[in-house]
């Protein structure tokens, strides 16, 4: 794959290495959500098919994206709304505990502490060997020995959001399975950029913010619930989740059974004529790249970084561990960081500053001008002492 940033309108002048931050819109998706608007100002051209239409779409290229079957896919507004909703499900027997992840994003872990003190339950944060040279594998170890059959779900990252260290879902995933503890995956850093799979993985809920790897718009997520999550109750009681919802006519002739498998869970007002064109785009772009090209092109496009920092003696995570698209940055010890922070502005760089970590995040958009010009800030700003 050659680069894509001609489908973005990025400032040629900015080096955007902040994906992991926010995604920047397609073009294609800024077009299809100026037609939306246009096409607000005389609603009499929105028909009632058009409530289901576009929602079946988008479920279908989720489904695509993270293999599954798009009736298990459900429209969100947020991370936060799927965490509740999964965990809304999920009983707790008395001893049982929850699992989180050490530094987990904050929607995470307030969700599951949330759980936890409803239902008496003990919070397990799981976190690396203090003393180990890098996190990756004590970290995955600790992580599976501490699921047991008490474990009543395990609620974590696809991939770390502060340096993109990468867990081993599917060991993770068969564990879960094996001691009968639920699945809740947080896909939003990565899905998208890396493989998902929620079949091999055995996830019984992914959740996904869209607005960063997926290019969605802020406002709206995506979610898939297997088929644990079957029978349950949502969070709301909206009218397009019923099955007579299509027959407009006859809306008050109160049909009290929901939609088909994981539809029940969708987001009152679904059919968000505005933000859902948008994601569409979107995902129908990144399935039409694949994600294994996704990975390669960034894989290919930081091995340049990876040379630089090796030269300077940075100890750096094994690669088994590491994501392609986004990673933490342990900075040489010589880094003036208040020149860091200067040099990046003056030479308008983006990324982001997590957890003590300079935060790398690359996806189609960028080139190896954007890695040259890092490379060059770091090597800039080094201390004169």
């Amino acid at each position: 794959m050659d680069s894509q940033k001609h489908r973005f309108s990025l400032d040629p002048e900015i080096h955007y290495l902040n994906c992991g931050f926010k995604g920047p819109l397609m073009k294609s998706a800024e077009q299809a959500a100026i037609e939306a608007l246009i096409r607000e100002r005389n609603p009499v051209s929105i028909a009632p098919e058009d409530f289901f239409i576009l929602p079946k779409e988008v479920k279908k290229r989720f489904a695509e994206l993270v293999n599954c079957d798009p009736l298990q896919v459900a429209l969100i507004p947020s991370s936060s709304y799927g965490f509740a909703t999964a965990l809304s499900n999920i009983p707790c027997a008395p001893g049982q505990h929850a699992i989180v992840l050490e530094d987990e994003f904050p929607s995470g872990y307030f969700s599951l502490k949330s759980w936890c003190d409803k239902n008496q339950a003990a919070l397990k944060v799981i976190g690396p060997d203090k003393d180990a040279p890098t996190p990756g594998k004590s970290w995955n170890k600790n992580l599976l020995e501490s699921i047991t059959s008490e474990t009543a779900v395990v609620l974590m990252s696809s991939v770390h959001w502060m340096n993109g260290l990468k867990f081993d879902l599917e060991s993770i995933g068969q564990k879960c399975k094996t001691v009968g503890a639920i699945f809740i995956v947080d896909g939003t850093q990565s899905t998208g950029a890396a493989l998902m799979d929620v079949k091999r993985f055995k996830i019984d809920a992914l959740i996904c913010a869209s607005y960063k790897w997926l290019f969605g718009p802020y406002g709206i997520g995506i979610s898939y619930f297997g088929h644990a999550f079957d029978g349950g109750q949502p969070l709301e009681e909206s009218w397009l989740n019923r099955t007579n919802s299509q027959d407009f006519a006859n809306l008050t002739k109160y049909d009290h059974e929901y939609t088909e498998d994981s539809g029940r869970y969708n987001i009152g007002e679904m059919s968000n004529f505005i933000l859902l064109p948008m994601l569409n785009e979107a995902l129908k772009q990144i399935n039409e790249w694949t994600v294994p090209e996704i990975e390669n092109y960034c894989h290919t496009l930081t091995i340049p970084l990876y040379d630089y920092l090796k030269s300077r003696d940075i100890v750096l995570e094994e690669e088994h561990y590491t994501s392609y698209h986004l990673f933490g940055l342990k900075l040489p010890k010589d880094i003036d960081t208040e020149l860091l922070k200067s040099n990046l502005q003056r030479n308008k760089v983006s990324v982001s500053n997590r957890g003590g970590n300079l935060r790398v995040s690359v996806n189609v958009f960028n080139t190896g001008v954007d890695i040259e010009k890092l490379i060059e800030v770091l090597d800039s700003s080094r201390s004169m002492k």
